[in-house]
């Protein structure tokens, strides 16, 4: 086995018992970045002498009995996330020589326990869209399949996983961009409960929505990724002050006296057959390993997009306006007035997804509009997190696909926004609500494509899902599988 595709348990139990080092297996990672990420394109920035010295720093630590949970193990970042003295581009042309004055409150909590950051990865631009086609600096690319997306917006953290480029990554979802890119890239990835993880150094989208999470090879890891990243943080108001469980312990075997609701609008029209074919699999598995199959209805969940792209572009719009070429940034040159440097600088600076979000969040919250768009989204968001509501009344957790396909060729949709739009229906439900949620490895199409099984839990219920997705794991057969990539 090369270093570089360990999970995080078998490396923190190889560095424990000596057999290899935190700045071998960094240099391992570093090594598969330069084979592979020419083609594949997962990494904005390498910083291949500061992730060595964290190496060195972190076998520091553990031959003086300081070792933590994650010291030494080498994770990639997405470019949305403040690390110091690293650029934040966000994937857009705007950021493109911005540097972070600070840490964002993961990345500390990732320094303090010894984790080794390689660097940033890519990214649809300011984190809109579905394929990662957007990003200003790189095109992630499927590691399984040459031309086809590896999913948005979180696309770079879960190529650099599965190329086995890095051995964790933190994304961020705001409506599916962790789950989705999981999915089609065949790793774990976990969207946690809104407020469970600080949003503080987190470059927003839309504040209601977004949430920082780990994208990892399995349950385990994944489970140790969250543990280190969640609590209390007062710099992010959203922030809840409770007590962060024992994730770890969560991973056990059997799902007996558990419920498991399967939403009958996650299975309708437009399901790609094999997609589907993979979540029924994932069912009868949680059945026979002893959970109670309940169906479930989420009568509010067609309304889900339209309500997804009245709230998200409107919170873009605002949080976007700082953008203007004046604090700090892209400017355009030639500007005559302040009007200028604003309608250059953005019109420039800003891509055509991201402008095509801000006009729609702008027209939203219009004088003579707002009550009709944002304010009416806003009380059917309320509605559909009545439905989650009433829906883990009756289970503990539910089960449906996460895309309704496996992974697509580049430029399919370009030209057709709401069709990409469309492509996150399954996902944008659990944000509106708040909810956690994650992606699972269930298995392949027949061109050899990864397919993933979403599961879904009550607020702050993460450890129902870990157990669950645990316990689908081993019934599937399906572990940690490196892409195959040279």
């Amino acid at each position: 086995m090369s270093l570089n595709t360990m999970t995080i348990v078998q490396a923190e139990k190889a560095m424990a018992a000596g057999e290899i080092s935190a700045v071998e297996l960094t240099a391992s990672c570093l090594k598969q970045i330069e084979a592979v990420d020419g083609r594949l394109s997962a990494f904005i920035t390498v910083d291949e002498e500061g992730a060595l010295g964290q190496a060195r720093e972190a076998d520091a630590r553990r031959k003086r009995g300081e070792a933590r949970p994650l010291c030494g193990i080498p994770v990639s970042i997405k470019d949305v996330l403040c690390v110091k003295g690293m650029g934040a581009t966000c994937g857009s042309k705007i950021l493109e020589h911005f540097i972070a004055p600070y840490d964002a409150a993961v990345i500390e909590k990732l320094k303090a326990a010894g984790a080794v950051i390689l660097g940033k990865v890519a990214m649809d631009e300011f984190a809109m869209g579905s394929t990662s086609e957007t990003c200003a600096f790189g095109v992630p690319e499927n590691p399984w399949l040459a031309g086809h997306v590896a999913g948005g917006s979180s696309g770079g953290s879960a190529v650099s996983v599965a190329a086995s480029e890095a051995l964790a990554s933190l994304g961020s979802d705001t409506g599916g961009s962790i789950r989705q890119p999981a999915s089609l890239c065949g790793v774990t990835g976990m969207k946690p409960t809104y407020g469970r993880v600080s949003r503080y150094g987190l470059i927003a989208y839309a504040s209601s929505l977004d949430q920082v999470g780990p994208l990892c090879r399995d349950t385990a890891d994944t489970a140790l990724l969250l543990q280190a990243i969640c609590g209390h943080d007062r710099r992010d108001s959203t922030s809840m002050e409770m007590p962060v469980p024992d994730f770890t312990a969560a991973l056990t075997d059997g799902m007996k006296g558990a419920r498991i609701g399967v939403p009958k609008e996650y299975f309708a029209e437009g399901l790609d057959e094999e997609v589907a074919a993979v979540a029924r699999r994932g069912i009868e598995a949680l059945a026979k390993a002893g959970a109670e199959i309940v169906d479930i209805s989420l009568p509010h969940m067609p309304y889900c997009v339209a309500v997804y792209y009245l709230l998200a572009t409107a919170e873009a719009s605002s949080n976007l306006a700082r953008f203007d070429g004046v604090h700090y940034g892209f400017r355009a040159d030639g500007c005559q007035s302040l009007i200028d440097v604003y309608e250059k600088s953005r019109s420039q600076g800003f891509g055509a997804e991201v402008k095509r979000r801000i006009l729609l969040g702008t027209y939203a919250l219009s004088a003579g509009y707002y009550d009709a768009y944002y304010k009416k989204a806003s009380q059917v968001r309320t509605l559909i997190q009545e439905d989650f509501t009433a829906a883990f009344k009756q289970c503990d957790a539910l089960i449906s696909p996460v895309t309704t396909s496996p992974a697509w060729p580049f430029g399919s949709g370009q030209d057709d926004p709401l069709a990409l739009y469309l492509s996150d229906i399954l996902t944008i439900s659990a944000n509106l609500a708040g909810i956690p949620a994650m992606s699972v490895p269930g298995g392949f199409s027949g061109t050899g494509l990864p397919i993933g099984i979403q599961l879904q839990a009550g607020h702050f219920n993460e450890e129902i899902l870990l157990k669950t997705a645990h316990n689908l794991e081993r019934e599937l057969g399906i572990g940690w599988r490196p892409a195959p990539v040279a």
